[in-house]
């Protein structure tokens, strides 16, 4: 493609992460399952309060790999963004349509944790390969936490929301071990703890809002 097609398809991406309407190249798990019975109003308010939170993780995953992606000098490495980024791109549209299943929405504030996020990339991307590959295997580690507690907290009858969590994060631990296959670094210790503060914040605040 040519620049100023690349842009346009970029643009597009971020689109559709900040506003909604993300296209999922995978079928959504758990389609054979019943959307919301034996839930009750307070359960599929949980739920989605749960699943918001990691729409909010997907529109940040989706800034984080376009702006790596963007600096990355390795032509591999940006290959590998891209590919990660793309099924990244179906863990968002899954969530956009479990919410609008659970009668619910997506986070107001995306606008917010987008262009955060996206900067937080450039940063890490602007520091090499290997910090930034290392960048990605803690995000991914991190996410994968993250998503093994929603597990433990979504609904016990909330089968269709579990499966689309725990196809997540199947995805999630292969793209963590692709960025430590193709060289990422240790990140220092201070690092992963101002990291996992941010997520707090962005966790407690994606739950509500």
């Amino acid at each position: 493609m040519s620049p100023i097609d690349r842009l346009i398809l970029e643009f597009d991406t971020a689109l559709r992460s900040v506003v909604g309407g993300a296209n999922a190249q995978r079928p959504i798990p758990g389609s054979n399952l019943a959307s919301n019975s034996g839930l009750n109003a307070a359960e599929r308010k949980h739920a989605a309060g749960l699943m918001r939170v990691n729409h909010v993780g997907e529109v940040c995953a989706q800034a984080l790999y376009q702006s790596q992606k963007l600096v990355a000098r390795n032509p591999e490495i940006q290959e590998m963004l891209n590919h990660s980024g793309q099924e990244e791109m179906d863990h968002l549209a899954w969530c956009e349509t479990r919410l609008q299943e659970l009668g619910s929405h997506t986070s107001y504030l995306n606008p917010l944790w987008y262009a955060g996020s996206f900067a937080i990339g450039m940063a890490a991307g602007l520091a090499g390969d290997k910090w930034s590959l290392g960048f990605v295997a803690e995000t991914e580690k991190q996410v994968e936490n993250h998503l093994e507690s929603h597990l433990q907290k979504l609904p016990k009858d909330d089968q269709r929301s579990r499966a689309i969590v725990d196809q997540m994060r199947v995805d999630e631990i292969a793209h963590g071990q692709a960025a430590k296959n193709a060289g990422g670094a240790h990140l220092p210790e201070p690092v992963q703890k101002i990291m996992q503060a941010m997520s707090k914040i962005m966790t407690t605040t994606a739950y509500k809002i």
